[in-house]
């Protein structure tokens, strides 16, 4: 995930909502890290796709799917909106609870989330994104490698993410914590570029 903005100083969302929008960026406590500039085709492919399936499945169901760009805002407490100090943009992200959803994003922990990993993002997102899903709450982060066609997947139990399951990108994925609801690989696994070694 590149670079970092500066730390000279601990940020917070004021801060992160005047900076200009020809730069994107993320805030994991009080560091601004900016984000990568362009995707790859293939993190496009996968993100749209698994949003898509998402979108028709919980068509007409309290459970909300976004597509980034959407500010997913990550309180310690209940701090005010202006002292928040993480702020990400997860790749696709669920929200059941409709009281997290303003104007300007989510507020608190989705209960669904997934990044796509490519080689600026990777470490970040296994590392540093993952400890910070995990202190918020977050029930289920799937990280997917197009690369590899492989999909890790954490579960929170007793607020803290276990071993990973580790699978293919083949045949379809049940989400745990949205009963009924699975991500379907092979049309969209078929559609990748070749990977590159």
């Amino acid at each position: 995930m590149g670079v970092e903005l500066r730390k000279e100083k601990h940020y917070t969302y004021a801060d992160y909502l005047t900076w200009p929008d020809d730069a994107r960026y993320e805030l994991i406590d009080g560091e601004a890290f900016r984000m990568a500039p362009t995707p790859l085709i293939e993190h496009q492919e996968v993100a749209g796709d698994v949003f898509c399936q998402l979108a028709n499945q919980l068509d007409g169901q309290p459970c909300r799917p976004y597509i980034a760009p959407v500010d997913v805002r990550l309180p310690r407490k209940d701090e005010a909106d202006a002292a928040i100090d993480t702020v990400v943009q997860p790749d696709v992200l669920v929200v059941c609870d409709p009281a997290r959803i303003d104007r300007r994003g989510v507020r608190g922990a989705p209960d669904w989330l997934l990044e796509v990993l490519s080689p600026s993002t990777a470490a970040h997102d296994q590392i540093a994104k993952r400890r910070t899903y995990e202190r918020a709450g977050v029930r289920e982060y799937w990280l997917v490698h197009p690369g590899d066609r492989t999909l890790t997947v954490y579960l929170l139990d007793n607020g803290q993410y276990g071993r990973p399951e580790i699978y293919e990108l083949k045949d379809e994925t049940p989400i745990g914590v949205l009963p009924g609801v699975s991500i379907a690989w092979d049309a969209l696994v078929a559609r990748l570029p070749k990977p590159e070694y």
